[in-house]
């Protein structure tokens, strides 16, 4: 069958656009890798033993590394966003048989988004291979399940809690901005493409009883604030007594993306230091300035977010159980994006290492990672596939006994929009399975 016009247009372009990708790869190849990235200077002071002059004469030479990280990061963003748009296009002009026919091209293309899928090194092993095909065989994911790892797809539809209803009560949804060069945590405006400012979006349920401590989401890149997706969610099912009356604290990171850049730094760093700035800088000035009570109850604080952010959930909990107990996380970044002295794997670490050797921890974790997500065809030994990586993250919380869903989406991309919009309402309803606000 000879494609119509305009999907010949369309295939045409984007042909031309994954050739100038794959010409501008090669050259780049053949000419030097990217390395990975330096941790920053202190880490590097204590690793490498660096004199005073040694540090103040590398000090210039690492900034200029971690802009370059962070342009490079961000022209491979722009590239798998390009990508994405072509292929969501040409998706649209095909008919129900041709559909998974593009879909499987496009896995076997795989995603390079940040990590490099596309062009890899070394292929996969056959071991990798085998794990992979695990997936495929997990069960329907189903209001109700259990523990354990399920699937959902190839179609997806929007879930009807995020169309606001006439008749529920709707809280209320205010913002506010931050300097950067006020915080004590992460004060570097301007560095490694830093914001001058944070934008902070509270949603405060209208069933907020004053002087009443209420349950908290804390958001990483503020997911859920756009569109009011997230606060329109919480009016439906706090009416319906699905979830309590629960403040939601939204909270945009600090700039950039990727290796070298603010929003690697505070969110792909495998430390507690993200927590200890919203708990210091954010959640003091939500209840000042809003007049509302946080509980301080762990059981009653949740963690949410997506790729990068969404290990900065994980990490939130893990680091800090006495301040969250519970954390919600599509498309993990639990691959190697910032390596450090005792993570050399960086967040592959958590699956590799730390959790497998750490007393079980009083956590509830959903996890979601997608057929199509970023390097989804690397090899392991490159510590940079997320599919593996969050099916290892699952492995490991098994064998320790946690409560835990992970749901694998197939037809699906990187933190796929369809897939956040259909199983947004009945995720958040797992992850608080088992709330009970505290009396005393």
């Amino acid at each position: 069958m000879i494609p119509a016009p305009s999907l010949r247009s369309a295939l045409a372009r984007s042909c031309a656009a994954l050739c100038a990708l794959g010409l501008l790869a090669t050259a780049g190849r053949a000419q030097i890798a990217p390395a990975a990235p330096l941790p920053d200077l202190a880490a590097l002071k204590t690793a490498l033993t660096l004199t005073e002059a040694q540090a103040a004469q590398i000090a210039p030479v690492l900034d200029a590394q971690a802009r370059a990280a962070a342009d490079f990061a961000a022209a491979q963003s722009q590239a798998s966003t390009a990508i994405n748009s072509a292929n969501t296009r040409i998706a649209a002009l095909l008919n129900d048989a041709q559909k998974p026919q593009f879909a499987t091209l496009t896995a076997a293309g795989a995603r390079g988004g940040r990590g490099g899928g596309r062009g890899n090194a070394a292929p996969m092993s056959d071991a990798d291979k085998s794990e992979i095909a695990r997936l495929a065989d997990f069960p329907e994911w189903k209001a109700g399940s259990g523990d354990g790892n399920f699937s959902i797809g190839p179609d997806y539809a929007p879930a009807p809690e995020q169309t606001p209803r006439a008749d529920v009560p709707k809280g209320r949804v205010v913002s506010f901005t931050l300097n950067a060069a006020d915080s004590k945590f992460f004060p570097d405006t301007g560095k490694r493409g830093a914001s001058a400012t944070r934008n902070v979006t509270v949603y405060i349920p209208a069933q907020y009883v004053a002087g009443k401590p209420a349950p908290v989401i804390v958001s990483c890149d503020a997911y859920g604030a756009r569109n009011n997706q997230l606060p329109t969610i919480l009016d439906n099912m706090i009416a319906d007594k699905r979830l309590p009356a629960m403040i939601a604290v939204m909270i945009a990171n600090g700039g950039g993306d990727g290796p070298g850049s603010e929003r690697g730094l505070e969110y792909d760093t495998v430390w507690g230091k993200y927590a200890e700035f919203v708990e210091a800088e954010i959640l003091p000035k939500v209840e000042k300035d809003y007049g509302v009570m946080i509980t301080k109850d762990p059981d009653g604080r949740m963690t949410l977010g997506g790729s990068s952010g969404g290990s900065a959930a994980f990490n939130m909990a893990w680091f800090h159980p006495e301040l969250y107990h519970r954390s919600l996380i599509y498309s993990g970044t639990f691959v190697n994006q910032q390596a450090g002295p005792d993570t050399p794997h960086g967040a592959w670490s958590l699956h590799e290492t730390i959790v497998p050797n750490s007393p079980v921890k009083p956590l509830r974790l959903w996890l979601h990672v997608s057929q199509n997500d970023n390097s989804s065809t690397a090899p392991s030994t490159g510590f940079h596939n997320w599919v593996l990586a969050n099916l290892r993250m699952a492995d490991v919380l098994k064998a320790k006994g946690y409560h835990y869903e992970l749901v694998y989406a197939k037809n699906a991309g990187h933190t796929d929009g369809k897939v956040i919009s259909q199983t947004y309402p009945q995720a958040l309803e797992w992850v608080w399975q088992g709330y009970q606000p505290v009396t005393k």
